[in-house]
Formats: structure tokens, sequence, C-alpha cells
């Protein structure tokens, strides 16, 4: 199909439903298909929207266009769950159909107000010479999940910002509610994280600026910032486009970041943080557009995007792009966020198998011989070794995802796709390296989903999350080494659908 604009945004409702229902079998047949993350019924999936805890469930809503794997007309579509892990779908809960956000329903989040949970969000509007008017807008779900939008945005664009201005995040702090939104400032045309607030909800929002957090230039654009507390510290996390990396290493198109601070002035917009530099979220490929939000239970809950804007993937030949994370827990440690699987994620495992040195064939060493492609591994390597893991590998592990490792002096982790299957993005390299603490064991808990891996290293002290694109025959996990045999111990565990 030709992606003319006009076809990108054409009206749901002028859509052939049989077309509809071909590109979600032709999704479902995929080899590439996930089976215990959400990923879209058909085209696009991107940012994770509304992640909350609402009427005694888990919510969370994803940017969607569903008649290819393109970036349209987008909808919010809703999922339902009542742990973490198995979700349920609950169809399109916000529509593209008013004058207020008639050409998308962007990104934004939920907030639970007595028996009802308001969505703010952005609406994308064009005019007829195509220029774009962001509006800020509410809705109210019930708790049969019926949605009524507000007839007036909540917040039209300052003078002082351009028409990039999205993403909402609604906040509670006293009886003053606020939001923080992604912004480019006009004058400037640098990224900006804009700050208002509310008495009302309603209307009345009120301009207080820009959150003083940092020195430095965040690019032109932030998109997608989040504002969370993790023992009464506050965390920023966001997502700067066109961030200079002379401030920050990272190699993805645009990273995904985040700054701890020390406290936050909610009526001056001052956040004290005496980081000096803001860190990657996630040290992988293809992490974007996380939203995390402070639940009831008093934990930190983050879900992420696993695409990337202006990457194209090999299932976009089949109609359909992207998936979102598996939700982590939060906490600090020494100044940095560490993220960890829910613990319902261990609901998913079958009977686990014991791991150890035992079977070498031709140097190496094979830990399972026919794994499958949706697993989880959690693997101990012991200090002083140097060696690699493969993933995903056929028989002689000349293709395989593979982690390569050096737990002595100048230890690191590196992911390296570049042997794994179909190539893609790879003007960004197809390797992923961090340092390691010296001389010391590796923790490793890996959850493999047929096209994903999540690698959580050392307790979540890093995650390096990414697609890879390998034959569904490739299903042997083993280590090799040019020196020696390696020391590990572990757990394998095949995982059921969500």
């Amino acid at each position: 199909m030709e992606w003319t604009t006009a076809k990108r945004y054409q009206k749901y409702n002028e859509w052939d439903a049989d077309y509809l229902l071909s590109l979600q079998a032709q999704a479902d047949r995929s080899q590439y298909q996930l089976h215990y993350h959400i990923r879209p019924s058909s085209g696009l999936l991107n940012d994770p929207n509304g992640f909350s805890y609402f009427n005694n469930a888990w919510h969370v809503f994803y940017q969607q266009y569903p008649f290819g794997p393109v970036h349209g007309l987008k909808s919010w579509h809703h999922m339902q769950s009542t742990d973490l892990v198995h979700w349920v779908d609950q169809g399109i809960a916000l529509k593209p159909d008013s004058k207020l956000d008639s050409h998308g329903a962007y990104s934004g989040s939920a907030k639970v107000i007595d028996d009802r949970l308001f969505l703010m969000y952005t609406g994308n509007v064009r005019d007829q010479n195509w220029i774009r008017h962001p509006y800020q807008n509410g809705a109210w779900m019930d708790k049969n999940g019926q949605v009524e939008k507000l007839t007036k945005p909540l917040i039209t664009a300052p003078e002082h910002v351009t028409e990039h201005f999205r993403d909402p995040q609604i906040l509670q702090h006293g009886n003053q509610y606020y939001a923080i939104l992604g912004a480019q400032d006009k004058e400037t045309q640098t990224g900006k994280i804009a700050l208002f607030t509310s008495a009302h909800l309603t209307d009345k929002w009120q301009d207080l600026g820009y959150i003083n957090f940092t020195n430095d230039e965040m690019g032109y654009m932030i998109e997608c910032p989040n504002l969370i507390f993790i023992d009464k510290q506050p965390v920023l996390i966001f997502c700067p486009q066109g961030l200079s990396k002379e401030i920050t290493e990272y190699q993805n198109i645009y990273p995904n970041m985040y700054v701890v601070g020390e406290k936050f002035k909610f009526n001056s917009g001052k956040f004290t943080t005496q980081q000096a530099a803001p860190i990657n979220l996630d040290d992988g490929f293809d992490v974007y557009a996380s939203q995390a939000f402070n639940a009831p239970d008093g934990n930190a809950y983050l879900i992420s995007w696993v695409g990337l804007p202006d990457v194209s993937y090999p299932t976009d030949r089949e109609n359909w792009a992207n998936c979102l994370s598996q939700v982590k827990k939060l906490s600090l440690k020494n100044g940095h966020l560490a993220q960890q699987p829910v613990n319902a994620m261990r609901n998913l495992r079958s009977a686990g198998q014991l791991v150890r040195t035992e079977k070498v064939i031709d140097g190496r060493q094979i830990i399972e011989a026919h794994a499958g492609q949706q697993y989880e591994l959690k693997l101990t390597l012991a200090a002083n070794q140097t060696g690699t893991l493969h993933l995903a590998g056929n028989h002689t592990v000349s293709e395989s995802l593979r982690l390569n490792f050096a737990t002595g002096k100048d230890a690191y982790l590196e992911v390296d796709r570049g042997h794994a299957g179909e190539q893609f993005n790879t003007e960004y390299g197809t390797t992923r390296k961090i340092s390691l603490p010296e001389n010391q064991v590796l923790d490793l808990d890996i959850f493999i989903d047929h096209s994903l891996a999540e690698i959580f290293v050392n307790n979540g002290e890093h995650v390096m999350t990414l697609r890879f694109f390998i034959a569904p025959e490739n299903d042997k996990i083993a280590l090799t080494s040019t020196t020696e045999i390696l020391n590990y111990y572990g757990t394998f565990w095949k995982l059921t659908d969500m």
C-alpha cells in the first residue's frame, strides 16, 4: 500500500472491516509474534499511556494505528490486568473523533479521581494548511470502561512554545493538580519540560513555566516526561531528542533518560539534583517513551515502548510493528534507578531446570540444546572469566544473539545482535556495552519472547532491551570461551503465554 498522507488520516469508519480482520490474522501468524507481552492486534503500537490502578485493576493504554505499520491517525487502545502480567484486551478507548483530536489522540496519562479515571492526553489537530495545533484534553472513564471526553481543552499551547507541545502527565500535590508536558521553546528551539497547575482540574490551568532541572541544553525537543517519587526522592524520566552526546553518551537514534533529584518544588518547578548528567534508562537498543507512576501499593512501576521513532522493523512487511516491555518495579540503589521484574512474572514459569557446567561439545558448553524462544534464564557467571553467552543459537552458534562478557579487570557486558538473523537499523550499531564492577560475579535474568529480549543485569542495576529477528528453529543456549571452561550456575524456565 502507498501510505499517502490522505491514506494515513482516513477515518476509521472508512476502512473495510474485512481488511482489518486480515491484518489481525497476518499478525497472529507471524513467526516473530510475542506471547507474554502487549503487542498490537494489527498495525502500529507505540507509546504506553494512562498507566494506572483503578477499580481494583491495573490499566495501560497504548497509542495505536491499527491499519498498517506506519504513523497515522492514532487512537488509545485499552488493556487491563489483575497482576501486571496477564493483560486482557479491552479494545479502543479513545478514538480521534472530535474537533479537539481530529488528527490523532496522542500520548498522555491517567489519574483516579473519586470513582472515575481521568485521562489527560494531547489532541493532534491539523488545519487546512496542515499546521499543527496541539490541545491538552481531558476525558472521564467510568467503572464500566465507558469514556466521555470534555468538550473544551484543558490547556492550549502558550505563546512561548512551538507546535511541539504534548504528552501530559497529570499529578496531584496537596489540593492542587499539576501537569508536566514535553515542549520545544519557541525562542531557543530547545527541549523543555513545561509545568501547569489548576485547583479545578477541568479548567483554569495556569502556566508555571519550565521545570528547572539542568543547565545543559536538552536537545531540540523533550517527549514523554514523567515525574515519580521513590523513597521521597523525585525522579524525572524523559526523552530528549537531539541531545548532544557531549552531555551524555548514547547510541540509539533518540535516548530515554532519567535524572534523580533530592527535592522538587511544585509551585516553582525547581528540581534539585546533584546528578551531573542524565542517565540512560535502558542500555539496550529499542526502549523509548517509557511511562512510570506511583501506585497505591507504595511502589513505582514503569512500562516502555519497545520501538523507536523513525526506525523500521522487519515485521513492518507483515503489517504490524512494536510491543510494550514487561512492567518493571523501580527502586533507587546508590543514586541510580534499579528495575526489576514484578513478582507475578514468576507465575509464567513452568517447572525449573537447574543448569550447570556439564555438557561440552566442540568447545561449546551447552546450557539448553532445545530451549525454544519463550523462556526465562537466570544465570550467575563467576568472577575473573571472559566468554560469550549465545541465545537463540543455531547448531554451531554461528548465528545467535551474543552476550560477550568479562568479569575480571575492565569488566563489561556487551550485547551483540549483529549475528542474530535479519539485520535492521545497523546505522546505529549492532552492539551495546556497559561497564561492570571488576572481579565480581555477574548475575543475569534473561527473558526471551521470540523477537524480544529483556536482560536484567545484577538485580536490575542495568536493563538491556532489544528486538531481534532470527529463525524460530534457532533455539540453542550455549557458552563459549577461547581460554577456559566457564564456571556458572543457574535455572531455566519455559514460560507460558500471558
